[in-house]
Parts: C-alpha cells; sequence; structure tokens
C-alpha cells in the first residue's frame, strides 16, 4: 500500500468519526444518561425544531402529541416517566445514545415510528403512543411495515419496555435480534376497548398537520 493510498483512508476515517462524534454529542446533550437522573415524574419541554440526525449511533424516540403532557400514563397506570426510563436504559445497555422528538401530524403510532426512524442518524426510531402502543421502525420500510409492534398496551410492562429499547438499539448497530416476545391476551381488547378510545380521542385532538417536529427536553423528577 503506497502513502498516498494510506493517507485517503487515515483521512476518510477521522472524517467518519468526527461525523459520528459530532452527532451523539447532540443527542447526548439532548437527553442525559438515565443512570445520571432520579425521580418518577417527568417534565418535558420544547427545544426547538427537530433536526435529522446525523450519528449512525442514535435512536430517536418519538413521543405521541398527548405522551408526557395531557396523559402521564399508560392505559394499565404505567407513568411515562418509567416507560422512558426503561425504554433509554435499554438502548444504554447497547452502547447507543438516543434523542427524543414530538411529531404532531398523526396520533397513528406506526407512522410516528417511521418519522423516528427518518429523523434517527442510523435510521431506527421508537414511536410510542400515550396508552402503551409501541413500534420499532426503519427508515428505508414502508410506513405500513415495521421491525416489531407491540399493539396490545394493556400487555406491556416495564420489563417489555426495556428490551424494545435493547432491540431498537441493536437493529441500529446492524444487528438481527430476536424480536420482544409479544404476550397475547384475547379478553384485552374487550376490557380495555372503551378507555382505548378514550385516550385515543384526547390523542388526536392534539394532533396539528401543520406543526413542525420538535425535539424535547425530557427531564426526570
Amino acid at each position: 500500500m503506497d502513502e498516498k493510498t494510506l493517507r485517503a483512508i487515515i483521512e476518510q476515517v477521522v472524517n467518519e468519526f468526527a461525523a459520528s462524534s459530532a452527532g451523539t454529542a447532540v443527542a447526548t446533550a439532548a437527553a442525559p444518561s438515565v443512570s445520571d437522573q432520579v425521580g418518577d415524574k417527568i417534565t418535558i419541554t420544547e427545544d426547538g425544531p427537530a433536526q435529522k440526525g446525523v450519528s449512525p449511533r442514535e435512536v430517536v424516540i418519538a413521543l405521541s402529541p398527548a405522551f408526557g403532557g395531557k396523559m402521564t400514563k399508560t392505559i394499565v397506570g404505567i407513568p411515562h416517566a418509567k416507560v422512558l426510563r426503561e425504554i433509554c436504559a435499554g438502548i444504554e445497555e447497547e452502547g447507543l445514545a438516543y434523542r427524543f422528538v414530538r411529531f404532531y401530524r398523526t396520533a397513528d403510532v406506526g407512522f410516528i415510528a417511521h418519522d423516528a426512524a427518518e429523523y434517527s442518524g442510523s435510521g431506527i426510531g421508537i414511536g410510542i403512543q400515550s396508552r402503551g402502543t409501541t413500534v420499532i421502525h426503519q427508515a428505508d420500510l414502508p410506513p405500513l411495515s415495521n421491525l416489531e409492534l407491540f399493539p396490545q398496551a394493556p400487555l406491556i410492562d416495564l420489563e417489555t419496555f426495556r428490551a424494545i429499547g435493547r432491540n431498537a438499539a441493536k437493529y441500529a448497530k446492524g444487528e438481527s435480534p430476536e424480536p420482544v416476545p409479544v404476550r397475547n391476551d384475547q379478553m384485552a381488547r374487550p376490557t380495555y376497548q372503551a378507555i382505548a378510545a378514550v385516550m385515543h380521542i384526547k390523542e388526536v385532538q392534539l394532533t396539528d398537520p401543520n406543526k413542525k417536529p420538535t425535539a424535547l427536553r425530557v427531564e426526570y423528577r
């Protein structure tokens, strides 16, 4: 290998490392490590227009319009603070960064998750509805397809949310993890159908097709 070729390789590696580091720094600044934060409640503050990521080592977590604001618990009463803490912890366990974005154009978790993936430097995003329904998505998939879907919100516990974070990070690293086990209960739908409808109505009321995606700062208290 001659000196010219070696120099070109070194410059390419340095440039890629700089771009990756810059993107990770932005994500870390927007979302400090969950291990450094305490409290089971959250304050979510808008932090300007969301930007498309550049770091291949980030996962964007997209919140539905009412998540952590108009509504603060899932359909079975799990605080949204705990939901986010577990998802973020799962991502951190895999050594990746995350940042939060809120999309107002829809309350459909599939499209929210796809928007998250398109804004993620890794091309992987997680979408969460207030009631707890969650999707892991990939930017180059059609919006109505996804990597993993967790449709029965009443059956998603904190352990599952953590596993969702881990798997999303693994997809971002180019791995092919085993899907997170999905529980199924035929009685969950009729039992929670009325509550789900009310929560969905509240969610839809906060949608705004004219409002741009917004970066979020999440603080535990």
